[in-house]
């Protein structure tokens, strides 16, 4: 069974040498192995929360792009999307939040944090706090459960929005009655690299102490690296290797036998400036074919925009059959047809819906079915199939009309098996509904 991980970028700025090596890298390297079905996508709309400048945004979509490509994303082996495109996640956004508490809002950190600086400064406890900030939790929930994502990828910041989200999530299948969404689990990425800035802290663009990663090209990636704070012992001082930056951000890029001896050469007295040219070159190996794929792109934006478009596409079939499924839950049904002629008021026309079968993946990750009755309750809930295309198989099987050929009865409980297997189970009381729906599904 695949795993599946889901991860989202804020387009809210331009993508520098800390955001590859601690969050692209890892991502593109996870995205190739085997088993693993990867969803990666731009969020803009999350952006709108922290930036109010459409032509940075714009700008950084069409950059955050194009670096996750450059850098080798394979768009044809992961789902890659931009979140605007999906109209499905702003929908789903807005039945969550008619189920989330304002009281689960109230503990976000991000929100209490701003209250604390409003509170230091005296103003009003919600001054310059937006509805977007408030409730964001729970448009990252929809990000996350709109697919199901079995493992998102976080910092240790954002474990808190996980736990909301399985919260949201529960209460949801709580509520319909129903294992809607699959409850997803933090993946804390402890081997990721964090890269010092220019002045030591971590790289931020908070601190304004980043390395450009593509923007500028090898002569502003050579310029920030040769701002990077160093101490003051010259030339032929042996240097604490382990406490310098720029042997931190060496290690990163590099082998461990090229670690090892720039290590060495730091320890028998290299100058900074010559270990800082070392470290642009060795940066430089890796970054610039990827920098010349990265000018190609931006050169080129509709070729961006063609990936995007067969990303959301990709998406879609996931999402809006899925979001379907949400809005029966939920009661936003189609409107019943109207009666024929002499139909009785409880006849099949004032119950306006038909017999179906839905199909979904439980909190494992695995394949099950429920078939529904035409007022949309549950006449019966399958096992679960690690192998989609044999829960299919029972479906077909039970759609044909051969109902007694799968059928045993035990008792008080009967069992319907295909192909040698039980594939579910119910009361014998309530094999009559499941003749009529079963027959039902046979004439259409």
């Amino acid at each position: 069974m695949n795993t599946r991980v889901l991860t989202g970028i804020t387009t809210s700025g331009t993508p520098h040498l800390g955001n590859y090596a601690g969050a692209i890298r890892p991502s593109i390297r996870a995205s190739t192995q085997a088993g693993v079905d990867a969803f990666y996508f731009l969020a803009d709309y999350h952006a709108l929360i922290k930036c109010d400048d459409p032509q940075r945004i714009a700008r950084s979509r069409l950059e955050i792009a194009a670096t996750w490509i450059a850098a080798g994303l394979d768009a044809e082996r992961v789902t890659f999307y931009r979140q605007s495109d999906l109209p499905e996640i702003p929908e789903l956004c807005w039945m969550l939040t008619c189920v989330t508490a304002k009281g689960l809002m109230n503990r976000a950190h991000a929100y209490k944090a701003s209250v604390d600086q409003n509170l230091l400064k005296q103003v009003d406890p919600d001054d310059g706090v937006t509805m977007g900030l408030f409730s964001y939790p729970i448009l990252m929930a929809a990000d996350i459960l709109m697919f199901n994502a079995h493992k998102v990828p976080v910092g240790r910041d954002q474990i808190q929005h996980l736990e909301m989200t399985r919260d949201i999530a529960q209460r949801f299948n709580h509520l319909y009655g129903g294992d809607y969404f699959v409850l997803p689990e933090v993946q804390i990425e402890e081997d990721v690299a964090t890269l010092p800035g220019l002045d030591g802290r971590k790289m931020s663009k908070s601190y304004d102490n980043t390395i450009p990663l593509f923007e500028g090209g090898a002569g502003a990636l050579r310029a920030a690296v040769m701002r990077i704070v160093t101490d003051s012992r010259a030339p032929g001082e042996p240097k604490d290797a382990e406490g310098s930056h720029l042997y931190t951000i060496y290690r990163a890029f590099a082998s461990p036998a090229e670690a090892a001896q720039f290590r060495t050469q730091l320890e028998q007295g290299l100058g900074w400036g010559d270990a800082k040219q070392l470290l642009c070159e060795r940066l430089e190996q890796e970054l610039a074919p990827m920098r010349e794929r990265y000018a190609e792109l931006m050169a080129r934006p509709e070729r961006i925009e063609d990936i995007l478009q067969a990303g959301a596409a990709k998406a879609r079939k996931l999402s809006a059959p899925f979001m379907a499924r949400l809005r029966e839950a939920v009661g936003l049904r189609a409107a019943a047809k109207p009666a024929g002629k002499g139909a009785s008021a409880k006849g099949k026309g004032a119950a306006g819906g038909k017999a179906r079968f839905v199909s979904f993946r439980d909190e494992q990750g695995l394949f099950r079915f429920r078939l529904l009755g035409t007022e949309g309750q549950e006449l019966l809930l399958s096992e679960s199939f690690a192998d989609p295309k044999a829960a299919g198989r029972a479906v077909q099987a039970l759609r044909s009309g051969v109902l007694d050929e799968l059928l045993s009865l035990e008792g008080q409980s009967a069992a319907l098996s295909v192909d040698g297997r039980v594939v579910a189970r119910l009361a014998a009381e309530h094999l009559p509904q499941l003749r009529g729906a079963l027959a039902e599904l046979a004439a259409q």
